[in-house]
Order: structure tokens, then sequence, then C-alpha cells
């Protein structure tokens, strides 16, 4: 199972309770306030790990609870720090700061000769959340179901982000999601030459929490994109050690698969096979956000064009309507280096569409390629090679 988004629910450990005590030992009379200090309650620190490749282990453990400080003790002794929750998340990853349920709004009754059903205690404005009404003794709950179907139709996707606060693509880069609360400080920092035996100290404060979105944006150099069955798969296995499914119909994958590509010279690419996009991809038709968003990490992009026309497309509109999709979707995509491969050479009707491609693209550099019997596969290799280059040097 794949997972490229996921809702979290984070909180900080809560700061241990300085502690109240005095001095006692034989021969000692009035020692004096002798409390220490709470510990300091534990972070969640979220950090990137370039071993992970999604964020299944969030899917199953969506709430992260730090460990609070230990309280002070007596003798002067600090209760311990709570350890901190550190949680790897694969390189790539957004972290979305979700807006908080507003708090319930109280209202205050109005005179009891009006009518019941003018004097509401109390509601709350949350989306999900029933209104709830109060009338005399009875509460009654009034359940708006329209909000539910709304609700229901829109994914997390959809929904709002709110406000980006991290973006991690560095291996071991870490952002510290939540601060730990601090801890309270025992008597013995109360005390003064007017105030020599202090019974009070201070409570520990509460950390940090909130609720998180975590949206996974792969970092690769190569991205390839296509219609559904034009060969991306097949691409992918013939240049790395990946074994996507492969099969004769279209949308065998069902999400992103990575490959690393290896040279002679120990040199080695990333190259992130997106699934198939299809008209309308920018409005989220199909899976078009959650495909769209791993390529605008990449370094050039490889459009892969089915040549053959196998599905009964001509390779000029699929053309046209990629790079329609990637400019509605983002503007930006547009602007990266990109690479035309014509795949699906060993067809009969493939020469034949190839040249009508070239006369309606005369500018426009393609390159042939049979990826399922290796034909131009080494060729490729070394044109991504010098792209990235450049791509990275320029």
């Amino acid at each position: 199972m794949f997972i490229d988004e996921i809702k979290i629910y984070a909180q900080a450990g809560h700061g241990g309770k300085g502690c109240v005590a005095f001095h006692r030992e034989a021969y000692i009379t009035k020692g004096g306030p002798s409390g220490g200090n709470g510990g300091r309650g534990g972070s969640v620190i979220l950090q990137a790990d370039h071993d992970l490749n999604n964020l299944i282990q969030q899917y199953y453990v969506p709430r992260l609870i730090a460990p609070g400080g230990e309280a002070g003790m007596g003798k002067g002794m600090d209760g311990h720090a709570g350890g901190d929750l550190i949680i790897k998340v694969p390189c790539g990853t957004l972290v979305w700061r979700l807006p908080s349920a507003k708090p319930v709004e109280k209202e205050n009754f109005e005179d009891d000769d009006e009518e019941e059903n003018e004097k509401p205690a109390f509601k709350t404005s949350t989306g999900k959340r029933p209104v709830i009404r109060s009338s005399g003794g009875v509460i009654a709950q009034e359940i708006d179901f329209s909000k539910d179907d709304e609700a229901s139709e829109s994914s997390v996707a959809d929904s709002v982000k709110g406000e980006l606060v991290a973006d991690l693509t560095q291996h071991g880069q870490q952002f510290v999601l939540c601060k730990g609360g601090r801890g309270g400080l025992g008597n013995r920092n109360f005390a003064t030459a007017a105030r020599q035996t202090p019974r009070f100290a201070q409570p520990g404060e509460t950390g940090d929490e909130g609720d998180f979105l975590l949206e996974l944006r792969i970092v690769a150099e190569v991205g390839l994109v296509g219609y559904p069955n034009a060969g991306k798969s097949t691409l992918l296995t013939a240049i790395s050690r990946a074994r996507p499914k492969v099969a004769p119909y279209p949308f065998t994958t069902l999400h992103p698969q990575i490959g690393i590509v290896e040279y002679a010279d120990w040199k080695r690419l990333t190259v992130c096979d997106v699934p198939g996009l299809i008209e309308g991809a920018h409005k989220n038709v199909g899976l078009g956000h959650k495909f769209l968003r791993h390529i605008q990490r990449c370094k050039i992009l490889v459009l892969l064009l089915d040549m053959a026309g196998t599905d009964g497309r001509a390779p000029w509109d699929d053309y046209k309507q990629l790079l329609n999709e990637l400019e509605l979707y983002d503007p930006a995509l547009l602007e990266k280096p990109r690479l035309v491969l014509a795949n699906k050479m060993d067809e009969a009707i493939a020469e034949e569409n190839l040249k009508k491609f070239k006369r309606k693209f005369r500018k426009l550099s393609v390159m042939p390629m049979a990826a399922g019997f290796g034909e131009g596969v080494e060729k490729f290799k070394e044109t991504i090679r010098v792209a990235v280059t450049e791509s990275a040097s320029g």
C-alpha cells in the first residue's frame, strides 16, 4: 500500500510540575526550601529519511504523543525531561498545519417568557459535529445532513491544507513539529529575604499540539509522463531494477514507482514513473492531483508517446494534451527541460506516425525507442544523464 498523504495529530509532552519541599536534616534547623524543578516535556520531531518511500507508518499510527516531563523532587532534585519523539518520514515530505476547530461559543440565556426555540444555550461551529440546542431541561440535536454529504464527497486533498510549515527534502533534516512544555520551577527558586519559606511552586506548561497534513512529493531527477498504456512501466523495467506491474491494458500502475538507473562509473539517477494521465487530470479527474504532485520536484520531464496508437489515439494529440494538462496544473512544469520519446517503434504503423509527428512539430527533437525490446535504451540513459547534469549546473 502506497500512502502519500495522511492527516495526523501531534501533541508534545507536558512539562513536569515543580516541587514544594523543605530541607530536613539532623542538626540543621530551618534548612529552607529545597523543591526541585520539573522536567521539560518531550517534543515531536520529524526527520527526513531517504530509506523510506511513503507515509505508511503514519497511516497506522496517526496520533503522535510525546512523553511528559517528570515532576521535581525534594533535596533540590530536578525531574527528568521527557524523551523526544522522533518520527522518520520520506524525503520530499511537506508539512501543513491544519486550521484548528473553533471553540464552543456560549450565548446568554434570554428572558424565560420568550419562546423555547429562541433561546439557544450553546452551539458548536465545527462542520461535522451536530448543532446542539438547549430548551429548558431538554437538550435536542439539530443535524445538518447536507454538510455531511458535502464532507463525504470531498477528500483530504480537496480540503484546505492550511499553512505550510516545513518542507523536508534532505536526508537527516529535522523539524520540530510540536515543542515540549517547559517544566515548572520548585519553591527554592522563589525564596527571598522577605519570603524565606515559599509554599508554592509552578505547574508545568502544556506542550504544543495540533492537526497536521503530511504530503509526500517524491524527490527524483527524472519524471516519466504519458498516457495510460504508453509503456512507462516497461521503460522503467528496462533502465533499472524496478519491477512495476506490466500488462497490455491501461492503468496497470496505480501509484508512482521509483527506479534507480546505475552507470558503469557508479553514477546513479532516480527515475519516477508517474501513473498514466488522462484528460482533465488537472481537475483531479481520475487520480490527477495524486499523480501530478510527484513530478513537481523532477529536474527533467520525459514525455512518453505511444507512436503506434495502440488505444486508437493519435500521438500528436497525446503530446498536445499532455502539455495542456501540465500547464493547467502548474505552469512552472513547462519551464523544466523535457525529452520526447517515441515508444513502440517495433510496430509497423509506428514509422509512418513518427514521420507525421515530425512534420507537425518540425522544431521538436524526438527519440525513437522500443522499450519492450531494449532498442534505444542505452542512448536514452546517456541522454537523461547529460540533461540532468546540465539542469543542475544551469
